[in-house]
């Protein structure tokens, strides 16, 4: 079977060949203090009567769920409203998370519906949501498949019995690099202290991931932050941007200088090695010795969600064969138990990926970085002055 083009591929195709896509950037930029739509879900009472919804409404980011690129459907949501009659209105309107947040957040301080029964965030901002009272408890009573979920992401420091969230898709971060140019990379330290990497080196703007790999690299604990470890790290971290060893910070758009040779290494991220290395089969990606960061965007019910429909949309979704149908378009590490299996009907290059499944060595070496830490004003201020931001 022919693989599918993935999100990457896509918004690439996109961006050079003018295309114009959904891009959630613009889909959110309605007016007022919310979102367009809101008010049209009603909660599930507790102890009330649970019976599905007519529609499921479902925010995401752009481009994270198959698509068939001849009709612009989407197979597993056609399928689930197969099954069980509910209209899935998916909307690709979550383009950064403090962004959602802010578009939401007179509405959520409220206990005002925003429209939405799932919503898709990532760890710290799903973190400040379970916090602030904002996302409502899985049923789940109606989400066996719960029992699916990979051990590594059953128990985050923000919600530790997953009773407010389930993985939609997680990542790595680790060291991406082009060892024709470097030679061997298993540190950090290289990309901080090599004379001959200076000014070939970029780290990432979002915070949990530089720091996760950064503090590690100190031998500090990155799921429970303390206050001194951060400030030893980020004093080793301006040191580096001091000296000209880090060229810059970037968002993903250090894969097209890693690709092109102006740089040699990255602070990088898993998906994006994916889509790189087909072009460029030499590039490689490791976790660092000391460690490396995995993130998850999360569902979640926010307030005014019907949870009955929701929570049964999640359990269709972590049935292995669904998993590894939207596994096979997104490419990022699957939550599933039983889709690498699933995916090898599909295509078994994608299963023997070992960024798309890691290993349980590799799971072993990476942490979830601390949720209230990601969301903690002073040490953001600390980072943001480092990056220039």
């Amino acid at each position: 079977m022919t693989r599918p083009l993935t999100r990457r591929e896509l918004l690439e195709r996109a961006t050079l060949g003018g295309a114009v896509l959904t891009i959630p950037g613009f889909l959110a930029a309605c007016g007022g203090g919310g979102i367009e739509g809101s008010g049209t879900t009603t909660a599930a009472t507790a102890g009330g009567a649970k019976t599905l919804a007519d529609k499921l409404v479902m925010s995401n980011w752009t481009l994270y769920i198959d698509i068939d690129e001849k009709t612009k459907t989407y197979p597993t949501l056609e399928q689930f409203t197969e099954q069980t009659g509910v209209d899935v209105q998916y909307i690709e309107d979550v383009n950064d998370n403090d962004e959602w947040f802010g578009k939401n957040q007179a509405a959520l301080s409220k206990k005002q519906s925003v429209g939405r029964d799932i919503t898709v965030l990532t760890d710290w901002m799903a973190g400040r949501m379970v916090r602030l009272g904002y996302a409502q408890k899985l049923d789940k009573s109606v989400i066996p498949n719960a029992s699916n979920l990979v051990d590594t992401l059953a128990s985050p420091s923000f919600d530790p019995n997953r009773e407010y969230t389930l993985p939609w898709q997680s990542g790595l971060t680790g060291i991406g690099f082009d060892p024709e140019k470097t030679g061997e990379i298993t540190s950090v330290s290289q990309l901080l202290d090599d004379p001959k990497l200076k000014g070939r080196v970029t780290f990432l703007t979002e915070m949990p991931s530089t720091m996760n790999l950064m503090m590690q690299l100190d031998g500090a604990e990155t799921t429970k932050v303390d206050k001194t470890d951060f400030e030893k790290s980020i004093a080793r971290l301006q040191k580096a941007v001091d000296s000209g060893q880090i060229r810059q910070f970037t968002g993903n758009d250090y894969s097209g200088m890693l690709a092109k040779g102006d740089i040699w290494a990255a602070i990088a991220w898993s998906g994006d090695m994916v889509q790189l290395k087909l072009d460029k089969p030499s590039l490689q990606f490791v976790i660092p010795d000391e460690g490396g960061d995995i993130w998850t965007d999360n569902m979640l019910i926010p307030t005014g969600g019907d949870v009955f429909t929701a929570s049964t949309f999640m359990n269709f979704v972590y049935d292995p064969t669904v998993a590894a149908q939207i596994e096979a378009y997104v490419n990022y590490i699957c939550p599933v138990e039983g889709a690498k299996e699933e995916i090898a009907k599909i295509d078994q290059s994608l299963a023997s990926n070992p960024l798309i499944f890691p290993d349980a060595a590799t799971l072993d070496k990476v942490k979830v970085f601390d949720a209230a830490a990601a969301d903690d004003p002073e040490l953001k201020a600390m980072f943001q002055k480092v990056i220039g931001a």
